[in-house]
């Protein structure tokens, strides 16, 4: 886009940005909030997104009929508020005539976003919800009209106006403004700078050391895996080419270590704010709950792709590079930008909800930045940051309106207790099976919706089953996450991969099978902390010895099924000794003293056995090797 149509699609997006900031601030009804912000999402949206998939440079007459619609109906709705939100069970003709164009308009914008896949499952559950009488049991239900199905979607907060849209504009939104004024003030490449001076990457194992920890500094504010692979890749692959790594290990290695940043606090994906609320428990407690889960997952991908640089004998290529300073010189500089990461969890601990820790927090960040002339965040400055925002959150506003459909049909036709009796049949009751149909669902799922998505479709279906079975809800919401999350890593459909493949120029299916491979051993993870009521001390609930032993006894576990997968441990480690690794961390991941004691004992001998062949044999990968950086 150029000239008034560019500079328009601006406005339009740094309107989503202050709109968030104003509504916090000044508490503004929460239908009008919502209300707002959908409208300029769906005007952004329509704007900008193609109708097909072709170029264009402004909207077409269809996009300004779309826009003028979506404009006419939040009017209509605000201009008589209070009576409209009382008429959900007897909607007028003028309701049902906006509340049909809403939805459609909604879905419209959800297709242009992601796709059909949401779309047609939305389509589905809508048309159950119209038709579910037809069904016979269990699936059926009595059936609700058309009028009575747009009441209850678009006037009452069960629906497009329910949880999802609510954490996009008062919560989401607002974390990816901060992200944006970090990136805008210099903090995404003092992240990267930091973690290459901290790891002294001057070897193949200690640049990819410093991939990992550069996908969790960067990760944290971004809460994007896709931007967080691609922003790592680009610095770190011409390093990791003139080491000898193929394109495709190299695309693995960033796509592994940034969709981590999913994962990882204080800012997490969209989909963790959604368990916030459909817990109703405050987004502090769902930080807690992914501190460990997050330590694992780093943890796993640390240990394979370790073992496999070892394994492919470029553990010790030298590599000419220097990094700016030195750690030290780089703290000392630009500190500040670590400490605002600190600021919203010290708010959220003393007693601030979310929105308002976090706006403090992009203030912080933004005073924070003038400590430094070259890191100000001056007036262009914090334009392209509202910008980046506002063009960020359209996709993600998009889906979780469309996603605020799906919980509503689900929530009036009571799916997701019907669906939950079906797993649990399906299983016989047994609590393993049910969480293996769970995890299956969710790789499905997740080959064609993105993590936040897959969450709110599979969580509505399948943690009834789990709770069913005794699981609290919050480890069965976390598994859900976490298996959300690995599906963006799962063949054959891969985000993170496939970006990173475009990256290294590799093969997207060498690409995601390698990533898979690096992280498999995060799929064990899950069923820690649902299998037992102790593993909810994976979670860091529960007693404190429980949470030490737990913990202690997963930490162990990812090393030893890393070590038998990535075949390395102090030397490499034959098919037998493999296996028997794997069998060790299977046995420690399952929260029992005997399944834990026989675990450690396996484990420790073959520790032993393995450290010792080693120093009668050391290994050829562990000699240092030069290389030409030309």
């Amino acid at each position: 886009m150029r000239g008034w149509h560019y500079r328009a699609f601006q406005a339009i997006c740094v309107l989503i940005a202050l709109w968030t900031l104003y509504g916090t601030v000044y508490l503004v009804q929460s239908y009008t909030f919502r209300m707002v912000h959908l409208g300029l999402v769906l005007t952004g949206v329509f704007w900008l997104f193609p109708a097909r998939h072709r170029m264009k440079l402004r909207p077409t007459i269809v996009d300004w009929t779309f826009i003028a619609v979506a404009i006419v109906a939040f009017t209509y709705v605000n201009f008589d508020l209070e009576d409209f939100v009382n008429r959900a069970v007897i909607p007028t003709q003028w309701d049902i005539f906006f509340g049909g164009a809403v939805m459609l308009l909604i879905l419209e914008a959800c297709r242009r976003t992601i796709g059909w896949p949401l779309v047609l499952v939305i389509v589905a559950a809508l048309a159950y919800a119209l038709f579910g009488d037809l069904l016979p049991a269990p699936w059926g239900h009595r059936g609700y009209s058309l009028v009575r199905l747009i009441g209850h979607e678009f006037i009452t907060q069960d629906g497009i106006f329910g949880v999802p849209l609510d954490v996009s504009v008062s919560l989401i939104t607002l974390f990816v403004v901060y992200g944006a004024i970090l990136e805008q003030t210099g903090a995404g490449k003092f992240f990267l700078d930091f973690s290459f001076a901290l790891t002294k990457g001057k070897t193949t194992v200690g640049v990819t050391r410093s991939v990992i920890l550069a996908s969790f500094l960067l990760g944290g504010p971004s809460g994007s895996g896709t931007a967080t692979t691609l922003t790592v890749g680009s610095i770190a692959y011409p390093m990791l080419q003139k080491a000898g790594y193929s394109a495709d290990r190299a695309g693995a290695l960033f796509a592994a270590g940034g969709i981590g940043a999913v994962l990882s606090p204080p800012v997490m994906g969209a989909a963790s704010f959604l368990i916030a609320e459909m817990l109703n428990v405050p987004y502090l407690t769902v930080i807690k709950m992914a501190l460990m889960p997050t330590l694992l997952y780093y943890l796993a991908i640390f240990v394979m792709i370790e073992a496999d640089s070892r394994r492919q004998q470029i553990a010790g290529v030298h590599i000419e590079y220097t990094p700016p300073d030195t750690a030290w010189n780089l703290m000392k500089r630009y500190w500040f930008h670590l400490s605002s990461l600190f600021v919203v969890v010290i708010l959220m601990v003393v007693g601030f909800s979310a929105a308002y820790a976090m706006l403090w927090t992009i203030l912080a960040a933004a005073v924070f930045s003038y400590l430094r002339r070259d890191t100000r965040l001056t007036l262009d400055r914090l334009i392209a940051s509202l910008y980046q925002t506002g063009r960020e959150v359209l996709p993600v506003a998009a889906t979780l309106a469309a996603a605020g459909m799906l919980v509503g049909a689900v929530n009036l036709t009571g799916l997701g207790f019907k669906f939950s009796d079906i797993i649990i049949s399906l299983a016989g009751g047994n609590l393993f099976l049910t969480l293996l149909l769970t995890a299956a669902i969710l790789m499905v799922i997740g080959l064609a919706m993105p993590i936040t998505a897959s969450y709110v479709v599979a969580a509505v279906i399948t943690v009834p089953a789990m709770t069913k079975l005794g699981v609290p809800d919050v480890a069965a919401h976390m598994f859900v996450f976490y298996y959300a999350l690995l599906s963006e890593v799962s063949p054959p459909v891969a985000l993170a991969p496939m970006a990173a493949a475009a990256l290294t120029g590799g093969n997207p299916w060498r690409t995601t099978m390698i990533t898979w491979l690096y992280t498999l051993p995060c799929f064990v993870v899950p069923f820690m902390f649902t299998m037992n009521p102790d593993g909810v001390g994976l979670l860091l609930e529960g007693p404190w010895p429980n949470i030490l032993w737990t913990n202690l006894t997963a930490l162990v576990a990812v090393v030893a099924i890393g070590a038998g997968v990535g075949g390395w441990l102090f030397t490499r480690v034959r098919l037998v000794e493999r296996i028997a690794l794997v069998l060790a961390g299977i046995l420690l991941f399952y929260p029992s003293w005997i399944a834990d004691l026989a675990g450690f004992a396996v484990f420790a001998a073959l520790a032993a056995m393995l450290w010792y062949r080693a120093l009668r044999a050391p290994d050829a990968a562990t000699a240092p090797q030069e290389i030409n950086p030309s």
